[in-house]
């Protein structure tokens, strides 16, 4: 989505910085220390995710002293004194899988909250709390859902994970994708951001299989999101920017031959994710999931299994012999059938991009609404979304129709704003060169169940709600002012005045906007009724889990459209204890592990010509790095660096040294931390 705001409001400077060897970019420096030295080896804390009605996965990182092959313990239990084990066992980690751990823990009852902790040597990660899914023969009266996506680590502070961290009536968060950024430091990044050291790493466009590993090792270690994961399952999809930026099945925008073989990246990005994801390893990353009676959840992955590339323009034909594809004929067919079959009152779709049209036109340059070359400036923002792909759209719309399913549910991420549709196929007739791409109304014709009526909802199938960015640039960091950002949300969701035409609603099927605020929603679901909660964070520009109520979107069962949207959200009968949250209270290690520096990876390793070690520093003291050989004699002196605290990454040449084992060092006054590799 990032091209809708570009073209809309902005052009933001792309900075490509080089990578030299034995150059370190400082990263993220602050006054805060980068990590808890207490959180030894399991510094990117724990998460959990995928639940089923018996099994959930749960998941780290172990962080070790040299590279090999390690025995990772887990315990889950169902009180947060462990006093109640219900499952114990041992997990082997090595550098083939980055050192994560990824258990899938089975024979776990239906419905219940569980806490979790791994161990090393003594040594024992932050407890997390997940919880499984109901049981599909439970009569559930009420479940909540938080739905997330798009946090961008230069776009500001993960505030709204910190926010969604201390509730305790979630029965899991559905991500729906941009979970971590993959441009180059300032590539993105959100000018009105105080701390401005709050900088991306590694210090290139991330490409390479270390560069993937390095991304989501940096965005893991921020507070807010461990805290997320540490007390919520996730339920996530992957959108473009954990490959790269408008992505499809073979290319994208933000990749080009001097990158290498675009499958190659792919791949990469596809293995990583798997990596350092709370989810289970599948050919296919769409997937479902049931709650009871209540909830059927179905995952899509609209980017990198069948999507094939966007039309050349919004407005672009799309034949029946040859329609364009978002997803596979396989994964359509898997979407009815689960739609089709489901037994729960609401059928959830976790769905990347816009499904809903969204039309623009109105914002043509020079008011030039009549003019499509002019329309095509602001209408072509959108290319990325469901509406050029119109067949296959209409088709799961028509499938829904005719199947007679109800209570359908689109939830949508990806455009950094808030929005919330009646979904149906053809809201007006628009564009049309007849009517001088004015749009017209559409109205619904009850024989062919075709056209849309915005006064009695007639002609609408499901709902989508769209959530907001976590972080990432909406019209708010784009200098807008909020008269301006008012005035355009109500020309997209009301009649407006056009010469000539008189009143004209581009958006009839739109009911509710925000495009200015960052956060969340909560998807509250219950036997009559399903209800978005909008919750907006007060900053992304400074630290604070400061939140406000923005709008309660509510559904009423067997209706498939928007009724009321000023509700406020109701509470939840039982709520899960939390698992202990500080993290400095809560570390059981033996001993205190007050290191200033800890070296986080090495790759690749072994080394023939150039080694990247990422590590970070609490800068208490000036350090030197220095390379030392399995003897113990120093053989290279890489780096005398300050005392400043951050994440950094650091190039090495090791060219120069003869094949063998040799040890890597970050030296202050009171601290030594070595690394092993290999030269060959």
């Amino acid at each position: 989505m990032r091209k809708l705001l570009t073209i809309i409001g902005s052009c933001l400077s792309l900075i490509v910085l080089a990578q030299n060897p034995n150059q370190i970019s400082r990263i993220n420096e602050s006054s805060n220390s980068p990590f808890n030295s207490k959180l030894a080896p399991f510094y990117h804390g724990v998460a959990s995710g995928d639940p089923l009605e018996d099994a959930v996965i749960i998941w780290t990182r172990f962080t070790p002293e040299s590279d090999g092959d390690y025995e990772i313990k887990w315990r889950v239990a169902k009180d947060t004194a462990f006093q109640m084990i219900v499952l114990s066992g041992q997990k082997n980690t090595n550098s083939d899988i980055d050192y994560t751990v990824k258990v899938d823990v089975t024979n776990l009852e239906a419905g219940q909250t569980y806490y979790y902790q791994f161990e090393y040597n003594g040594k024992k990660s932050i407890i997390g709390r997940t919880k499984t899914a109901a049981s599909k023969l439970q009569n559930i009266n009420n479940l909540k859902f938080a739905v997330v996506s798009c946090a961008n680590y230069e776009g500001g502070y993960f505030n709204a994970f910190g926010a969604l961290s201390k509730r305790n009536d979630i029965d899991a968060v559905l991500h729906l994708g941009d979970y971590i950024y993959e441009y180059e430091p300032k590539g993105y990044r959100n000018f009105f951001l105080k701390d401005t050291t709050r900088k991306t790493q590694p210090f290139t466009e991330i490409v390479t299989l270390s560069d993937y590993r390095t991304r989501y090792s940096l965005y893991r270690l921020d507070q807010n999101l461990m805290f997320a994961h540490q007390q919520q399952p996730f339920i996530p999809i992957w959108d473009d920017h954990e490959s790269t930026n408008d992505s499809y099945f073979d290319g994208a925008e933000n990749h080009d031959a001097s990158e290498g073989d675009w499958f190659d990246r792919k791949a990469v990005s596809k293995k990583v994710y798997y990596e350092w994801m709370p989810i289970r390893d599948s050919e296919n990353l769409y997937r479902n999931f049931s709650y009871g009676n209540l909830a059927e959840i179905i995952m899509l992955d609209t980017r990198l299994e069948a999507r094939v590339q966007p039309p050349l323009h919004f407005d672009s034909p799309d034949t029946l012999s040859k329609f364009r594809r978002m997803i596979s004929d396989k994964q359509f067919n898997f979407l009815i059938d689960n739609l089709s079959k489901s037994t729960a009152k609401w059928k959830i779709i976790g769905n990347q991009v816009i499904f809903s049209n969204m039309n623009i036109g109105f914002g043509a340059p020079s008011q030039a609404i009549t003019n499509i070359d002019s329309i095509r400036t602001v209408e072509d923002s959108f290319i990325d979304n469901w509406e050029s792909y119109p067949i296959q759209r209409n088709r799961i719309i028509d499938s829904i129709r005719i199947k007679k399913i109800n209570n359908v549910l689109f939830t949508t991420g990806d455009s950094h704003c808030s929005w919330a549709f009646d979904v149906t196929t053809l809201p007006n007739l628009y564009p049309f060169p007849q009517s001088l791409y004015i749009p017209q109304p559409n109205p619904y014709n009850p024989s062919t169940q075709s056209g849309y009526n915005d006064s009695n909802h007639k002609g609408s199938w499901a709902v989508e709600f769209c959530t907001p960015s976590i972080s990432s640039q909406n019209f708010d960091e784009l200098g807008f002012s909020p008269q301006t950002i008012a005035q355009f949300e109500f020309s997209l969701r009301n009649a407006i005045p056009i010469p000539g035409a008189g009143l004209v609603n581009y958006n009839p099927h739109l009911e509710y906007v925000n495009l200015s605020k960052h956060g969340y929603f909560i998807l509250d679901l219950k036997s009559d009724s399903a209800q978005a909660n909008y919750y907006f964070v007060s900053s992304i520009v400074e630290k604070s889990l400061s939140e406000s109520f923005g709008k309660g979107i509510s559904v009423k069962v067997d209706s498939n459209y928007i009724g009321n949207t000023s509700a406020l959200e109701s509470s939840k009968g039982k709520e899960s204890i939390p698992a202990p949250f500080d993290s400095q209270l809560l570390v059981t290690n033996v001993g205190n592990n007050n290191s200033e520096n800890i070296i986080l990876s090495i790759y690749p390793n072994p080394a023939s010509d150039f080694l990247l070690m990422n590590f970070v520093s609490n800068g208490i003291s000036t350090k030197s790095i220095n390379i030392y050989n399995i003897s113990g004699k120093l053989e290279k002196r890489v780096n005398n660096s300050d005392s400043n605290q951050g994440n950094f990454q650091l190039g090495i040449n090791v060219s120069d040294l003869k094949n063998g084992s040799y040890f890597i060092a970050i030296e202050s006054e009171n601290n030594r931390t070595i690394r092993k590799f290999i030269k060959n």
